[in-house]
Parts: C-alpha cells; sequence; structure tokens
C-alpha cells in the first residue's frame, strides 16, 4: 500500500484521527473496558502528624480543615463538616486517631484512641469495613500518625512498609 502522493496531505476522519492520538500518545492512561480511569489529579503530598499536630486540625477553627486518623491512616473530613465540625455528631472523633472509637462505634472518650488491644473479632472486621467503605472511600488521606511509622521511643517500626499504605505512589518519595 502506497502512501500519499508527494504534496498531498493525508486525512483522517475525526474519529480515526483520535482513536490514533490515543494510541500513539505515551503519557495517556489506557483505561480497560468497564474499568473508569484513575483521575489524573493527585492532592497534596501526604505529611507525618504527631498527635499534638493532628489535635490541631479538630474542627474547632472554622478557617481550618478537619483531620481525623483511623488506623493511623489521616483523614481530611472537612467535605463531611456537618458530621466532624464544631458542635456536629461526629466531632469527638476529629484531631486524633479515634481507630478504636471507630471499631466499636463509640464516642466515649476512652474509646477515642489508637489503642486496638482487645477489641472483638466483629469489631476489628467493622473496623475494617468503615474503614474502606467510608473513610478510604469518601475523604482524602493527608498523612500518617507518627504512631504508624515511629514505635513510642522514636525508633522506625519496622513493620511499617510504606508500599502497603492507601495512596501510596513510590514516584512521591523521590
Amino acid at each position: 500500500m502506497a502512501g500519499p502522493a508527494p504534496g498531498r496531505r493525508l486525512r483522517l476522519r475525526p474519529l480515526a484521527a483520535l482513536a490514533l492520538l490515543l494510541a500513539l500518545a505515551p503519557g495517556l492512561p489506557a483505561a480497560r473496558a468497564g474499568q473508569a480511569p484513575r483521575p489524573a489529579e493527585r492532592g497534596p503530598p501526604v505529611r507525618l502528624f504527631t498527635e499534638e499536630e493532628l489535635a490541631r486540625y479538630g474542627g474547632e477553627e472554622e478557617d481550618q480543615p478537619i483531620y481525623m486518623a483511623v488506623k493511623g491512616v489521616v483523614f481530611d473530613v472537612t467535605s463531611g463538616k456537618e458530621f466532624y465540625g464544631r458542635g456536629a455528631p461526629y466531632n469527638a472523633l476529629t484531631g486524633k486517631d479515634s481507630t478504636r472509637g471507630v471499631a466499636k462505634m463509640s464516642l466515649d472518650p476512652a474509646d477515642l484512641t489508637h489503642d486496638t488491644t482487645g477489641l472483638t473479632a466483629e469489631e476489628l472486621k467493622s473496623l475494617d469495613d468503615v474503614f474502606t467503605t467510608v473513610y478510604k472511600a469518601k475523604y482524602p488521606i493527608v498523612g500518617y500518625t507518627a504512631r504508624r511509622i515511629l514505635n513510642e521511643d522514636g525508633s522506625p517500626n519496622l513493620d511499617f512498609k510504606p508500599e502497603d499504605q492507601p495512596h501510596f505512589d513510590i514516584k512521591d518519595e523521590f
């Protein structure tokens, strides 16, 4: 098959041109049939929060975002201000790692902690379900608690694997 004669331009139909562009564009993600493409937009890089830093984002200040942690993952729950803002029903969960409270579906101040010691299998399953279907599904991850990455003495937590963390991307580390 010969190409166009010299001096003549090759004309493609609009749909064919779009298909060719998509096939040849190296930076565009390919979507598989039945799958929605991943959004290209990324939020700010995640950061490490101490308990004191996280406490600053408890929904008390109108101009501050509202953060809470579950399983050591810090979520920006500002979009749910009606649930997590000042005076809202779940405001007690904000500004801290409330893993135990989420697992037990409890707002008791004694349960608003990262400690999962003594939770039943049913409570741990509930925690995993709510973590995945509510927090990971609805709210952006903005960081991790220092406790998730560091031991009490400040030494590295050797069980922490960044690649196992939600929203981890090795490219963000360099």
